[in-house]
């Protein structure tokens, strides 16, 4: 059973790290839409600049609309909002899996130094029944089986960001994308209900 949980952690610890790890890269470019861009307020000012020179030389120039007044509030738009709250929130979830995984791993340690003694087969039977007890009281395989279930929710996240993300970019980008989130989303709906309509399938999903 320890060594199950230990080799479960280690999965996770892997595919955390390098799921974090694409999700932090990503973030970095989206939270810039969440701030006001500095070379947007340099080139407000040098328009400015620029105008008030050809209007001293008798030349009538305008500033273009495109350029933003750095006077007005920024306020950033919905969709970079919806996309950093979405990729935050997933890499928040994964980070706390691996903390997770890695407590998971000490638990696990801890549990098979404990009830691996160099005893009698008899005591150590007694030991192992006296802590079955309290991982079952204590509800720790519901904490195994929840790891996994974060892990999903937070790529789930990381796939609506990635949507929308990529829809306010290119479309023809976000269809080849969603075509392939869709299809893994029908597969992993299939795989699982499909242990309530077959009962000997060995596929199982959180």
């Amino acid at each position: 059973m320890a060594e199950s949980w230990k080799a479960d952690a280690d999965g996770i610890l892997v595919f955390t790290g390098l799921f974090s790890a694409s999700v932090a890269a990503l973030v970095a470019v989206s939270v810039q839409d969440l701030k006001p861009s500095s070379q947007d307020n340099s080139a407000f000012y040098l328009a400015n600049i620029y105008q008030l020179l050809a209007n001293a030389n008798g030349i009538q120039v305008s500033i273009p609309a495109t350029l933003t007044d750095p006077s007005i509030p920024f306020s950033p738009p919905s969709h970079a909002v919806w996309v950093n709250s979405l990729w935050f929130l997933s890499l928040a979830i994964s980070i706390t899996c691996a903390l997770l995984a890695t407590l998971l791993q000490q638990w696990a340690r801890r549990y098979i130094k404990i009830t691996q003694p160099r005893y009698s087969p008899h005591k150590r039977a007694r030991i192992r029944a006296f802590f079955a007890e309290g991982v079952d009281k204590l509800h720790l395989p519901w904490a195994v089986e929840a790891l996994p279930t974060l892990l999903h929710v937070s790529l789930f996240l990381f796939f609506g960001g990635l949507l929308m993300f990529l829809f306010n970019i290119n479309h023809t980008v976000f269809s080849a994308v969603a075509w392939w989130v869709g299809i893994c989303a029908a597969v992993y709906i299939w795989v699982t209900f499909m242990p309530i309509f077959r009962h000997d399938s060995p596929y199982y999903a959180p």
